[in-house]
Formats: structure tokens, C-alpha cells, sequence
């Protein structure tokens, strides 16, 4: 495939936004420009890319064309997108793409797709589902949120990083669509964890659990990426307990507005609410089961203390 004529930038090259960055350079694009909060991380891809490293939001959107944005969380988008800051994206919004993947809460996708488009941009939310393997591989799955025609426009490059790129609505939609998954993943998680610490403390073979359970009621997409996991207390991050966390608070906020309680995926909320607490909120979401698992309740407890001082040293890790 030859080169096309795009010069793509990433704001946000944490794991996943570093891995599309790669996938999309195999692909043919030409990747002019990565930047990232923690400068370490834009300057080693940028190396291996053959990218600018800019200092700032602004610098990419001023040499990029399509710009993606693979942020952490509400604070982080807003940062990158603030109206009255010279290092903002929008300082050269005008005739750019704005491609944003981040979890982000729906009114905030709406803000920034009015102020883009308010400078003579355009904006897409391109909300993901997948892990780091996903976007390295090129199979995640993408809902996707705004005008129609920008959607269109967008949605070449997208099938270069997607096995499923699937138009939801106007933006916003595609945020509440993402919310909700999340949301049934994060409880579904919680209860796989609940599920197999009876059984351990039943005295069950948990090989042989998993195994009925993938046959029965109890299969879920869930089981197959962290039930071993958790048997096997390895929790290698591949979705973090931080953003189990925050995306399920995302959802239940639109539950609040609806008028709804969601008693289950609230206590999914407190449960890796109170990982955080014990300093786990870097580990992958599988570390729910540190919280069923009997012999695990006592001995697995991180202070908040050492736990904090982890989060600071990974903090690189939760972009994208």
C-alpha cells in the first residue's frame, strides 16, 4: 500500500495510542507527529516511527491533518481541548479531523465536537473496545459518534485499526453506547470474581469450574479473557481497575439523569473503588477476584500509601 496523502498525529501514546500509532504506520500512513503528557513516552515512538515529538497538543494539530486523541479520562480531554490555551488543539483546529478514542462522558464529546466545529474543524468520536493486542493487531472494535459525512470521511482509516467500525448516532451517542458496555464488562467482571472465589472456597477445582461455566449460563466473553487470570492471580494490566472505575462511574451518571438505580453495576462501582483504595487501581480489572478469594483478603493488602506512589510511577501506562 503506498503511502496516502494524510499526516496523521497522536495526542496520547500511552499502550493503546502507541500501539494504533504502530499499526497504522504498517498500514502505510505516514505518522508526522506523536505527543504525550509524559515525554518519555512520545519520545521513544517517536524514534521508532520516525515522528516529530511535539511539545504540545497544538504543535500536533498544527503539521497533522487527522489528529487522534487517545487520552485517559475527562480531566486529561479536557486539557488538551481548552479554550483559552496557546498549547490547545484548538489553537489550529481549522481544516482539521479530529479522531477521539477515549471513554470519555457523552457531554464532554458534544462540547468538543461543537468547539471544533465552531473553528472550521471536524470531530469524530471513535470510541473502542478491545485491548493492546486489538490495536496492535488491528481488531478493535469501534462505535463511533457525529455528523454523518464526517463519519464517512473518517472511516477509511478507522478500518485500518478496526475489525468493526459501526456508525451509532450524533455525538454523544457513541459514548453512551461505550458507557453502557463497560458497564454490563465491568459487573460481569465482578461477578466472575464472586463466582470463582466460592468456588475455591467450596473447595472446587477452578479449572473444572471454568470449564462448566464456558458451558452454560455462566459463559461469558469475560471468562475467557480473565478467568485464568484470576485462578491464577495474574493481573498483568490489560484494562486497569482506575478505568473499570471511572467508566463505570460514566454510566451510572447517565443512570442518575434517567432515573434509574442500577443497584448491580453500582456495587461493581464500589468494589474497584475499594481496589483503588488498597493501591490496585493499576492492576488489570481481573484483580476484582483479590476481593473473593479467601486466602487472598489478608495477604494481598497494598496501604493506600504504597499504592499512590505505584499509581505516579505507571500514571504513563493509563494514557490510551
Amino acid at each position: 500500500m503506498s503511502n496516502p496523502p494524510e499526516r496523521i498525529g497522536f495526542v496520547g501514546v500511552g499502550r493503546m495510542g502507541a500501539n494504533m500509532a504502530r499499526r497504522l504506520k504498517e498500514q502505510g500512513y505516514h505518522i508526522a507527529v506523536v505527543q504525550d503528557r509524559y515525554a518519555g513516552s512520545s519520545e521513544s515512538l517517536a524514534q521508532e516511527l520516525g515522528s516529530e515529538k511535539a511539545k504540545s497538543p497544538a504543535r500536533v494539530a498544527e503539521i497533522s491533518n487527522i489528529v487522534f486523541t487517545v487520552v485517559s479520562d475527562d480531566a486529561a480531554m479536557r486539557e488538551i481541548y481548552a479554550e483559552q490555551d496557546s498549547a490547545s488543539l484548538l489553537v489550529h483546529a481549522k481544516d482539521r479531523l479530529f479522531i477521539n478514542c477515549a471513554t470519555l462522558s457523552p457531554n464532554l464529546h458534544r462540547d468538543i465536537d461543537r468547539m471544533v466545529t465552531e473553528r472550521g474543524g471536524r470531530c469524530l468520536e471513535a470510541c473502542m473496545a478491545g485491548s493492546i493486542s486489538h490495536a496492535r493487531e488491528g481488531t478493535l472494535y469501534f462505535m463511533c459518534g457525529g455528523k454523518p459525512e464526517v463519519f464517512a470521511g473518517a472511516k477509511v482509516i478507522l478500518q485500518a485499526l478496526g475489525a468493526k467500525v459501526q456508525y451509532i448516532g450524533k455525538a454523544g451517542e457513541a459514548a453512551q453506547v461505550k458507557a453502557l458496555v463497560n458497564m454490563v464488562m465491568n459487573s460481569n467482571t465482578v461477578a466472575l470474581a464472586e463466582g470463582l472465589g466460592l468456588g475455591a472456597a467450596l473447595g472446587i477445582d477452578l479449572t473444572l469450574l471454568r470449564d462448566v461455566f464456558s458451558q452454560t449460563g455462566a459463559a461469558s466473553r469475560v471468562l475467557d479473557t480473565d478467568g485464568e487470570d484470576m485462578q491464577q492471580r495474574a493481573h498483568e494490566c490489560y484494562f486497569s481497575v482506575a478505568h473499570a472505575a471511572k467508566d463505570s462511574a460514566i454510566a451510572l451518571d447517565l443512570a442518575d439523569q434517567a432515573g434509574l438505580a442500577l443497584p448491580v453495576a453500582r456495587t461493581a462501582l464500589i468494589q474497584y473503588q475499594h481496589l483503588i483504595k488498597l493501591g490496585k487501581g493499576d492492576l488489570d480489572k481481573s484483580a476484582a477476584a483479590e476481593l473473593t478469594f479467601l486466602d487472598r483478603l489478608d495477604s494481598a493488602r497494598i496501604t493506600c500509601d504504597a499504592g499512590e506512589s505505584m499509581k505516579r510511577k505507571n500514571d504513563s501506562t493509563l494514557l490510551g
